[in-house]
């Protein structure tokens, strides 16, 4: 899918999400995300294109962001449907959500650091970019701890810790598991991706 499909689907579930959000603030703090970084993708898609797997991750990760915003990260369906086939004690819907918030990240400074030219191996690059996704979820739970307290008796539905004294370390957890999982299960295929980026610029400059 295009880039440009791909942000209209992004807005498209944007304005569904937040139709009847089950609790209206926490959906304005969940979809924030997006809310600042479609912008930032569409003022950079000439200056700095992405690659095209990168593109479909963050509309992936767009869609978690806004059905978690929908519904609250502990009323999800998808996953009270886990908690059930996996006979899990809490609806793990949010370790979805902080897997992919280790994994996005991850690509996107892994994607500026090769293509800039910043390092000279893919290891070193994977290895900052895995510290830029954790740097990112330490402080992602900075700013729930300080929307929290700004919110008293809202915290709950914001964080969803569903009694979990744990879980900002299993959020950064996931995040961390993220981020492995992009730096050892996808560097091959977006390195691929990315090389079709640079085959179809050059494409383009010899019209």
């Amino acid at each position: 899918m295009r880039p440009g499909a791909l942000a209209a689907a992004i807005v498209a579930v944007l304005v569904v999400s937040g139709i009847r959000p089950y609790d209206r603030l926490t959906w304005v703090l969940e979809v924030m995300p997006i809310v600042i970084a479609l912008p930032i993708l569409v003022a950079t898609r000439r200056r700095f294109p992405l690659s095209g797997l990168l593109y479909a991750l963050i509309a992936v990760h767009a869609l978690v962001l806004a059905v978690g915003g929908a519904y609250t990260y502990a009323r999800v369906p998808l996953g009270f449907w886990l908690q059930d086939v996996l006979g899990l004690a809490r609806n793990p819907y949010d370790r979805i959500g902080h897997f992919m918030q280790g994994l996005v990240p991850a690509l996107v400074a892994r994607e500026i650091l090769v293509r800039g030219g910043f390092v000279r191996g893919r290891q070193m690059a994977g290895f900052l970019a895995g510290c830029v996704a954790l740097s990112v979820s330490a402080l992602y739970e900075l700013i729930e701890w300080w929307s929290a307290v700004a919110l008293g008796q809202g915290a709950d539905e914001l964080l969803g810790p569903q009694g979990d004294p744990w879980d900002t370390q299993w959020d950064m957890f996931m995040a961390l598991v993220g981020a492995t999982f992009a730096m050892v299960a996808l560097a091959k295929p977006h390195d691929a991706s990315m090389a079709k980026l640079g085959a179809s610029a050059l494409r383009r400059g010899a019209c």
